[in-house]
Formats: C-alpha cells, sequence, structure tokens
C-alpha cells in the first residue's frame, strides 16, 4: 500500500501525505484493489477496509479521515471542528489547521493537488478535475489557506497522478470553454488525430494556476491514470472499455 510522495511534501516533518494507488487494498475485480470511492458499486465493507487502512498508514493518532461530495466546483470548505457528527460536505477542496485530521480527494483522472504551509501549520486538498481548474477551485484554495493563517511564500503544492494530455481527448465545445474564459488558454491543447479535437493538458493547466495566484513551490507526479491500468483506476479508460464502474484512489494530507 505504499503511496506516492511528493519530494517536496516529504521534507516537512509536521506532515504525513500520499498519493495512494490502486494497490495493496482488499476489493476484488473491477475495483482491484485499494478502491477508496463510497461511491462506487463496491462492497461498502471492502471500502471502508481501505480507508481505514490508509488512515493507519499516515502514522497519526485517532486519524480522521475528512472527505467531500465531489462536484467538479470551485467550493472549498474551511474544517475547524470535526468532532462529532461530521458531515460530508459538497464542494472540492479542504483546508484545515487541525492535527490528525486527513484530508482526502478522491480521483480516478482528475488531478489531485495537494497544498501545506508548515511554518504556520496549515494544510490543504483539492480535487481540480479541467472544470474545478477552469473556474477557480485551486485558487480559491490557496486564498482559504491564506485567510486562515498561510502565506503564499510559504505554500508548496504537489499535483497527483491524473489523465495525460496525450490520453485526454476533447471536443471543440471543450475548447471554447477555455478560450472564452482566457484566449491564451489555447496553448493547453495541441490537435488530436480526430479532426476537430483536441489533447487537453490538465496537468499543465493546474500548474499554470498555481503559478498565477502566486505558489512557486510546485511538484508534479508525471504518472498517467490511463495508461498505467495495474496502478491506477480510471473514469475516461473505465468508458472505453464499456465497464460497469470504475474505483477510487485516494489522494491525502495531515498535519502530524
Amino acid at each position: 500500500m505504499a503511496p506516492l510522495k511528493s519530494p517536496l511534501l516529504n521534507d516537512m516533518n509536521n506532515i504525513s501525505h500520499g498519493f495512494f494507488t490502486r494497490r495493496g487494498g482488499c476489493s476484488t475485480g473491477l475495483y482491484k484493489s485499494l478502491n477508496c470511492g463510497p461511491g462506487s458499486d463496491d462492497k461498502p465493507e471492502n471500502v471502508k477496509r481501505n480507508r481505514q487502512n490508509i488512515c493507519t498508514s499516515l502514522g497519526g493518532e485517532n486519524v480522521r479521515l475528512c472527505g467531500l461530495y465531489q462536484i467538479h466546483s470551485n467550493i472549498v470548505h474551511y474544517l475547524d471542528n470535526v468532532s462529532g457528527g461530521y458531515i460530508l460536505p459538497k464542494g472540492d477542496a479542504l483546508v484545515t489547521k487541525k492535527k490528525n485530521v486527513a484530508l482526502g480527494i478522491l480521483t480516478a483522472d482528475c488531478a489531485p493537488v495537494l497544498l501545506a504551509d508548515p511554518a504556520n501549520n496549515i494544510i490543504g486538498a483539492a480535487h481540480a478535475g479541467w472544470k474545478g481548474a477552469l473556474t477557480g477551485v485551486l485558487e480559491n484554495t490557496v486564498k482559504i489557506m491564506c485567510d486562515n493563517g498561510a502565506t503564499l511564500e510559504n505554500i508548496r503544492a504537489a499535483i497527483g497522478p491524473c489523465i495525460a494530455q496525450e490520453n485526454y481527448e476533447v471536443g471543440p465545445e471543450f475548447l471554447e470553454n477555455f478560450i472564452d474564459q482566457e484566449a491564451e488558454y489555447k496553448r493547453f491543447f495541441i490537435n488530436s488525430p480526430k479532426e476537430g479535437h483536441h489533447l487537453f493538458d490538465l496537468r499543465g493547466f493546474a500548474t499554470k494556476r498555481l503559478k498565477e495566484v502566486g505558489i512557486m513551490g510546485i511538484d508534479i507526479l508525471s504518472f498517467d491514470t490511463y495508461a498505467n491500468e495495474d496502478n491506477f483506476f480510471s473514469y475516461r479508460r473505465t468508458t472505453h472499455h464499456n465497464e460497469q464502474d470504475y474505483g477510487r484512489q485516494l489522494s491525502v494530507i495531515m498535519r502530524r
């Protein structure tokens, strides 16, 4: 179950993190093996066990895993009090200063982004699909972090495994969403072999948005979720294979 690690975040003594792959869990079939998605049709007891094992691997005491009902938005929640009746909020990013609260993001091609300001003891985690990235989920996450004590110069961000440009084919209306906001965004698209279609660089676009808001310390884990079936779940691959469902990998960050 050893997760992928960002060297940038790994140097922080008070932070635990991991971009977990699909390896090392108890799920079977389409969900083999570390499926952490409660929204899948996997056996709930398997999903629960997989998530609990990830919490244990983080090394804290009484680790509380907090996630979201992800909706491809720019909504960010600040978690101040998660004791007792924690409710799964709708949104796509979380920020906290609490210790032993693991912020979890589920993905299956979208980009998980983990952020930390270790000097000011604040962390964030964002789900950056194309829609969230375009509408400002990363900027909003940084803003909530800074509103609660972080400073831009201290924030470091790691972009985890997501679909690579070579496998992210999109139609003309997709491109229009971007150039309607900023013509310069066309540089994140290249022509696809299919006429009228393009290939989108989600990883590069997320990196640009982080830099634009003032984050200079950025690490990129260049793993392609679509191409690497042994290690990652992929919504797009599942669709192309006409499979009924798919698993989700979990990326987490926690203050110790």
